[in-house]
């Protein structure tokens, strides 16, 4: 069946009219987001974390030795100066909050990274091609499974009793013949991955409903957030004044204290327990227009997930690995609507108690235009997946065989980056 655009009763013009209320008027759905949990032996804890919508690494841990950032980047060195980490990297500004975990050594990045997904940039390939862990850069669709599952079937004495989910997408990574439980709240506005994924494919090249729908976005993801504390306390909010609040919300980054993440404190909660695997994700990151605006207040929730989960995780924080991961990054570039465009290198957070932290991990290749792929995005120097892989080897000696051959088919794991303790 074919569609008439001009009998379309979601059309540009409608979008542009209902603004910001798009959130509501696309979503009146239940929320599918996943927090997924699992029992795995031994005592190490893994939590993965997705980042949905592609992070921006270059603004997160911004490259500001390198002679050719500033250039590329003239809007994002506007407002308050980057954290100094290295000598050439430094850390985004609503981040600072993270700051003492760097120094204890709690807290890491690795830059230049990327899976084999090139030239497309689609959040739907892109995203599952990330979870199936594939050595394609297109999506196998005869790959059931994700990664993590996977490594769960290794297992043999891997367990189901506690695996849930919450959020605001399916965990594929989490996904296969391993058993494992979800666990999702009570919620009625929402808007749905495959409802962003649409709006985002919809009006990616005209910036001038792309930005309308992506404010839409925002004030979805910000509504969602909040009926997800709600439930958390076992509370209501209508819809109008969850509307409201969104709006206020989303506007200007955070500043002030922050309320403990609901989903991190339940994963804390499960994490203290049996289970020693959680997954869950985080959207917001796509960032095309409004870039200072949209990723100010996303770090400073980034970062308040992670301080949540260490203060629940107590002193089992010391035996954790957490791995955040996106689809993509994004181009080197500003656009003129004060974003970034879909790209290809990117970069990824190390947290927990058993990293190595206190380090820039990853070769940086430079952004002279000569440097960068395809001369517009940050050239990847290693593939993301032998992160996650090495960390796998490290917390439950998975054997290198099985790692490249079974759970991320054709990677070749290179040397051990020394991530972990």
């Amino acid at each position: 069946m074919t569609l008439d655009p001009l009998k379309d009763t979601i059309t540009r013009r409608n979008l542009l009219k209902t603004g910001a209320l798009v959130g509501c008027s696309v979503a009146a759905q239940p929320l599918l987001t996943t927090v997924a949990f699992a029992e795995a032996p031994g005592d190490a804890r893994l939590v993965v974390v997705i980042l949905r919508g592609a992070l921006d690494g270059l603004d997160m841990v911004r490259p500001v030795g390198d002679p050719d950032f500033a250039a590329r980047r003239k809007q994002t060195l506007e407002g308050a100066p980057a954290i100094p980490l290295t000598g050439i990297f430094a850390l985004h500004p609503d981040l600072a909050d993270l700051m003492p975990l760097w120094h204890a050594g709690e807290l890491g990045f690795v830059h230049a990274v990327s899976t084999p997904y090139r030239d497309k940039r689609s959040h739907f390939d892109g995203q599952d091609i990330l979870e199936a862990g594939t050595g394609l850069d297109v999506p196998d669709r005869a790959v059931k499974d994700g990664w993590l599952n996977r490594l769960l079937q290794t297992m043999p004495r891997a367990g189901s009793e506690t695996a849930f989910a919450v959020g605001h997408d399916e965990m594929k990574v989490i996904m296969g013949r391993a058993a494992y439980d979800s666990w999702a709240p009570d919620a009625r506005i929402g808007l749905s991955a495959h409802s962003e994924r649409l709006l985002e494919a919809m009006y990616h090249d005209d910036p001038l409903f792309r930005d309308a729908a992506t404010q839409g976005m925002v004030l979805t993801h910000e509504i969602a957030r909040q009926q997800k504390a709600a439930a958390a306390m076992g509370q209501g909010m209508a819809a109008g004044e969850m509307m409201g609040q969104a709006m206020a919300a989303s506007a200007p980054a955070h500043k002030g204290p922050m309320k403990p993440d609901p989903v991190a404190q339940f994963a804390a909660s499960r994490l203290t327990g049996t289970t020693r695997i959680a997954t869950f994700s985080i959207t917001g990151w796509d960032s095309h227009a409004n870039q200072r605006g949209v990723l100010g207040r996303e770090f400073a929730r980034l970062a308040n997930t992670i301080l949540t989960l260490r203060h629940g995780l107590g002193p089992v924080w010391k035996k954790t690995t957490l791995i955040a991961m996106t689809e993509f990054g994004r181009t080197a570039w500003e656009n003129g609507s004060g974003g970034t465009d879909h790209g290809t290198g990117g970069a990824m957070i190390l947290a927990g108690g058993a990293i190595r932290g206190g380090k820039v991990y990853g070769r940086w290749p430079g952004l002279s235009e000569t440097a960068l792929f395809e001369r517009r995005d940050l050239m990847p120097t290693a593939d993301v997946r032998s992160y996650a892989a090495w960390t796998m080897r490290r917390l439950y000696g998975v054997d290198k065989g099985v790692l490249e051959r079974t759970i991320f088919p054709g990677l070749d794991m290179g040397s051990d980056p020394g991530i972990l303790l």
